[in-house]
Parts: structure tokens; sequence; C-alpha cells
């Protein structure tokens, strides 16, 4: 079993806020935007980190941070994680064609700044875009997601919610 939490779009921001929500956690995903290798280093100094970089990450965090999209195994569960992919009924046929060669149980995406929890009945994983952590962008509230993987098994989803 494992703890998880799920956040992106964090734009330079790791706050008080999100770091207590995300304290029980075991690992922290990033589906990408973190805003500046100091933001990286200090997630990953609280809880390990796995992450992919977004459309704003300069240079510094691409070459930490090396790939746009990441495939792997979580106590069983297969998880597929982009930051740009789209969600179910409107992905990306790039990413589309990522989901239909991984066949993965959890598939995570980011940069929309909109909470997504939902099974995607058609390729048959959960769905989940964490919506927004960070301060920048169009959302007025901000938000991260947790849960358990058990068995391969997703559940006890619970989400962080902040006023900006």
């Amino acid at each position: 079993m494992i703890k998880v939490g799920i956040i992106s779009d964090t734009h330079s921001t790791f706050d008080d806020k999100v770091m207590r929500f995300l304290d029980p956690v075991d690992v922290i995903w990033h589906a990408g935007d973190i805003g500046d290798i100091a933001t990286a280093e200090r997630i990953s100094a609280f809880k390990p980190l796995v992450a992919v970089y977004g459309n704003i990450d300069d240079y510094v965090v691409r070459s930490a941070y090396r790939n746009d999209c990441v495939m792997f195994d979580a106590e069983g569960a297969k998880v597929l994680m982009t930051h740009i992919g789209g969600y179910p009924g409107n992905y990306s046929s790039s990413f589309r064609n990522k989901i239909v060669a991984g066949r993965p149980t959890i598939v995570i995406t980011g940069h929309s700044h909109i909470l997504k929890v939902m099974w995607d009945k058609r390729f048959g994983h959960l769905h989940i875009n964490p919506g927004a952590a960070g301060m920048n962008g169009f959302h007025r509230v901000r938000t991260a997601v947790r849960m358990v993987i058990d068995g391969g098994e997703p559940r006890d989803f619970e989400v962080g919610e902040w006023n900006r």
C-alpha cells in the first residue's frame, strides 16, 4: 500500500497549506508546470517526487525532470502521467496512442487547472487531473488530490481545496 499526493501547476508555489495536506503521503506525483527548480527542490526535500515538466518550465527544470510523459508502476497500478494530454473523450492524438499502447490503470494530466477525477469507460482507466496547486492562472480555488493504491487499486480519494 502506498499513499500518493498528486499535484500540478504549482507555478513556483508550494506553501504550507499544500504541505499540510500532503504530509500523510509517501510520495508526490507532479503533472507539470512546476515553475522553477527551487520549487522542485522544496517538494523533493519534503517527500519523494515523481514529476514531468510542463509548458512553462524552463531548461533548468527540464534538465532535472527530462520527460514530458512517464509511465511507471505504483503498487501494481500502471500509471501514465503527462502535463498536456487532455481528458476522457478529448485526449490529444499522441497521448491517446500512449494510452492504447501502455494500457495504464491510472492516467494523470495537468495543464487545465480544472480538477477532474473520473473513470474513462472507453479505455478502462481512472483519469485524474489534480487542478492547480499554485497561485497563477485563472482558477479561483487551488486543489490537490490524495489517494491510496493498494493491490493495484486506487481508493480513499481526498481533495484539498484552498482559496487563492
